[in-house]
């Protein structure tokens, strides 16, 4: 068990919002549900929390009753292996009132912001040759869903 888990407060949509991402990631699994009982801000049975993991790493999804949106302070990263990875993810993710946002980041239906990079975006960023590292910089700056073939050919100049 990890000590640390992120937890996503939500106003009501909790559990909703863990069936849609554990129908999005592969391997990825709800866990227990906690449901209040006649004390608290829930109705009798209703979901208070709801404990979920992806790729390994568990979360926890809090129905807060609170009017607290999420914001791009904090994101979920995910790292893809090709652009085949990031297409999938992408439209999933942006499914029914999520949105691009810029430079690998959208908004999913809830609010929650995600980062959806092929994993040669970074190392091409980190590249010891900064000339490209800069133009790989530029080129992704001018998108919203990364290109990967756009991102590599500003690698090679």
């Amino acid at each position: 068990m990890q000590k640390i888990s992120p937890c996503l407060w939500f106003r009501d949509e909790a559990e909703e919002a863990v069936d849609f991402y554990v129908s999005i990631f592969p391997g990825a699994k709800k866990g227990s549900i906690l449901r209040s009982d006649e004390v608290g801000v829930r109705s009798k049975g209703g979901v208070v929390m709801v404990d979920f993991e992806m790729f390994g790493q568990s979360f926890q999804a809090l129905n807060g009753n609170q009017d607290d949106p999420f914001n791009h302070a904090m994101s979920l990263s995910v790292e893809c292996k090709d652009q085949a990875e990031v297409d999938l993810y992408w439209d999933k993710l942006i499914a029914d009132r999520g949105k691009g946002v810029a430079c690998s980041w959208l908004t999913d239906r809830y609010g929650v912001s995600w980062q959806v990079v092929p994993e040669i975006l970074p190392r091409l960023l980190r590249d010891p040759d900064k000339a490209k590292a800069a133009r790989v910089m530029t080129a992704m700056m001018k998108m919203v869903k990364i290109d990967v073939a756009k991102i590599e050919e500003a690698a090679r100049g």
